[in-house]
This record gives C-alpha cells, structure tokens and sequence, in this order.
C-alpha cells in the first residue's frame, strides 16, 4: 500500500490494519516527489522531517488503539495559498514570500490532518491565482504528467499534476472561475469544486472573494467523497461559509441514479470548443441513457460578468502592492489586476445585478432537472509557452483565458461541479462537467460514481 497507484481509502484501511505503516507511506511519497517532482515542479515546500513526524504520530495513535480517522496516513498536498503553520504561504507571488511563515493551518488543511490524512508539501500554481496554465514566473511551470511540455491547467496545477503523477493521492486547490475543473481535466483527474460557501475559506489567500471556493483531487471518486466530507461544513471563521445541513457524500458512491433527471447542456456550452473537447460529452451521456438537451440562458454574458467581478475584486486587493512595487508581480498578473483596477463602479454594479437575475434563470431550471452535463475544457492542454491568441469556430480568442469558457458561467453563480476524466482516443485527457443545484453535491457523486464503476470516466496514474 505504498506504491503511487495506491488509493486513498486502501491506504487507511492498510495503516489502520497495522499491515503497513503511516511513516512507510509517507517516507514512499516522499521518495517518489524527490524522484520526480525535478521534472514535473509540482511542488514549492516539502515537509520533509514535519511529516515523518506527523506520520509517527498517527503511528503511535494506532498502537494505542486510538480512532485515527478516514484519511489514516494519507500522503496529501495544498496549494501554496493554503496557510500551512511553519511555512510562508506564498500563493504563487514573490511578493507574499516575503511574509512571516503560517502560524496555523488554514481550516481545510486542519480539517485532513484531523482526519488523519499527513501533509507533505505545498504546491505550485498561477500568481494569485489568476490564470489557468500554472505557468508561474517566479517559481517556474509545472509540467503536465502527460506531456511535459504541456501545461497541466491552472491555477491549481501542481495540485492536479500531483495527483495525476502518483505522487500524493489526495490534494486541495482553489477554484474562482475553473481553477480546479480545467487542471482535473487537463490531468485527468477527478475534482470537486463545491457550492460556494460549503468548504471554509479561512486560512486561505482570496483571489476573488465573491468567487472563491476551495475542493478536493483524486484519482477515484471514492477517495474525493471521504476527502470532502473530511473539509465540508459550517466554519464561523469565514464569513461566507454555510451553515446548511451537512450531507455526507461518501455513502452516496455506489448508490442508484435511477430516477435522477439528467440533460446535457447545449447553447454556450456545445461550441467555442475543438470537436474532440465537444464531443467528449457523448460516451457520457450514452452510458447514463441521456438524450435530453436544455440551455442556460445569457451563459455567456455570465462569462463576461464573472470576468468583470473576478478582475475588479482581484485588483481592489492587491491596489497597494500595484502601487508601490509593480515590478514584482508577474507581468501578465500585474497588466489583469491594473485592468480590473481600471473598471468602474458602475459596469461592477451592473455585473452583481445580472448575476442574480442569471441565479434566478439557472434555479428555475433545476426545477426540471438534478444533474447537468458540459465540457470542461475547449481542447486538451496547450502547449507551455504556447501563443497569446487561438483560433476556435473561425474566430480569434485569446488563448490562455479560454481555457475557462464553459467553466466560468458555472462557478459565477456558485453551483457544485464534479470534473470526470475521459479517455480520449489521443494521448491527452479530457473532462466532462457534472452540474448540480447548490448543496446537492451528492447527487454528482452518485453520477460519477456510476461513470466509473462503468468504465467511462478513469484517472491512471501517469507514469
């Protein structure tokens, strides 16, 4: 049970079994991120010592008989914006590495360990996290386990190349516009990005607040379930989070979905995209006997909103630092922040109205149905370093924001999105969107659970 194909909930069972420890676990990654991480650069902090330590700990706690959770001796990995005590959270910035270390674990990194889960590291991502590549100026590109000259999507990219690559089987990222969907389905991997206020934020660098969520990866859906219901729930230490009833989710793995009413969406989200990212839908809905088609009304001008609050909301936070030491963001960060710095009150206003009257359309049609299908992606991973500006249905977009196109109007409105990786017939994964109303994550684990048992949907680990 230390090998990198070793899932999460086997690990436990084997730790808590007493037939492999937690140090041997997590000594096996540790070898296996210093083995291959050089490559990849997924990671910025090792624990190294901090989690052997930890890893005896739960040791010690097994020898006396003690419960030492769901997650017992799990390896598992944060986004370098996750507090972590003893380390300087630097969320992909120079400028943040100037700052004191962490003095406590933000709730959701404290929420595994409490579950047993042993951290070993932090991980790379977009400045701030804004972008979707993880092509970090400062800390260098992390490198898609697929194909290294590949990017692995962002901003949370060392989270989901991590887990692609075998080296932790659990990680937590952030997703404000598709930060944790779009690098999932670049790895193929499965992530969640939960309903808004679901998760605590507290402990963690915002990028924009009114946008922010935070989740899980894994390479089952199993071991995704037990990982959220580990951070799900009410949190007073951020403002935004939940206090609605908690539903455990994995009890719902394995579960029927007879009787789920289940359409795929069409509209925004069936062009703008290459026929491979399009059609990666249909081996979906044919293994779940769908046929159904609905739209979501105006998804494009909530892209369009979504952008304007996400650059507004960014800016307003970082307007000191642009001030007085531009130089020291990353180039393209700084030009998106001193944009949104530029965008009036009014077009902000205007934004925040259409996005209720857009939650307003988008509850009406969860009325009618449980779960929806779209895309994750426009195309497979772009090349690192690829141009500035794409091609897609005869028209010039620009390439690296694109990559959020049917992700955007989701997480706009906060609603729960389960990414699952498809095979394709190339060697790049692709993912499909699993969308339900607000607080029914169950129901897409229920879906995805399904999709897996089938074959359909798979995430290997890369070699």
């Amino acid at each position: 049970m230390t090998g990198p194909d070793a899932s999460a909930l086997a690990i436990a069972a084997a730790v808590r079994a007493r037939r492999v420890t937690a140090r041997e676990v997590t000594a096996a990654a540790l070898a296996r991120i210093a083995e291959r991480d050089g490559a990849l650069n997924c990671f910025t902090h090792v624990r190294r010592e901090a989690a052997l330590d930890d890893a005896d700990g739960i040791d010690g706690r097994v020898a006396a008989g003690k419960d030492v959770g769901p997650l017992a001796g799990v390896p598992f990995a944060v986004k370098n914006l996750f507090d972590v005590e003893g380390v300087t959270t630097l969320a992909g910035s120079k400028i943040f590495a100037e700052r004191p270390p962490a003095t406590h674990d933000a709730a959701a990194v404290a929420a595994l360990r409490r579950a047993g889960a042993v951290l070993v590291g932090a991980l790379n991502m977009d400045e701030f996290a804004f972008g979707f590549t993880c092509e970090n100026a400062h800390y260098g590109p992390t490198r898609n386990p697929h194909d290294r000259s590949r990017v692995p999507g962002g901003s949370s990219g060392g989270s989901a190349a991590a887990v692609a690559a075998g080296l932790v089987p659990l990680t937590l990222g952030s997703d404000t516009n598709g930060s944790i969907r779009v690098p999932a389905a670049f790895c193929g991997i499965f992530g969640l990005k939960p309903t808004y206020g679901r998760v605590s934020r507290a402990g963690v660098a915002l990028f924009a607040g009114s946008l922010d969520h935070v989740g899980p990866f894994a390479r089952s859906v199993a071991d995704l379930a037990v990982a959220f219901d580990a951070i799900q729930g009410p949190d007073a230490a951020d403002p935004v989070c939940s206090d609605a009833p908690v539903v455990p989710c994995a009890p719902h793995v394995g579960r029927e979905i007879e009787g789920l009413r289940l359409a795929i969406l069409d509209g925004h989200f069936a062009r703008h995209a290459t026929e491979d990212a399009l059609g990666v839908v249909a081996p979906v809905a044919k293994a779940l006997r769908v046929s159904r088609h609905v739209e979501i009304s105006e998804a494009h001008r909530a892209r369009a909103a979504a952008m304007v609050i996400t650059a507004a909301e960014g800016a307003n936070l970082h307007l000191a630092d642009l001030r007085s030491r531009a130089k020291d963001f990353d180039p393209t960060t700084r030009d998106r922040f001193l944009a949104g710095a530029l965008i009036p009150a009014s077009a902000y206003a205007q934004a925040q109205r259409f996005r209720a009257w857009y939650r307003a359309q988008v509850a009406a049609l969860f009325q009618e149905v449980d779960v929806l299908l779209a895309p994750a992606t426009p195309w497979v991973a772009p090349l690192i370093g690829a141009p500035r500006l794409a091609t897609v249905d005869g028209a010039e977009v620009v390439a690296r924001a694109h990559s959020g196109v049917f992700t955007q109007p989701l997480s706009f409105i906060g609603l729960p999105v389960l990414s699952v990786p498809v095979a394709v017939a190339g060697p790049l994964p692709l993912g499909v969107q699993l969308i339900a109303a607000p607080f029914r994550e169950a129901v897409l684990f229920r879906v995805a659970a399904r999709l897996e048992a089938d074959g359909v949907v798979t995430a290997p680990v890369v070699a």
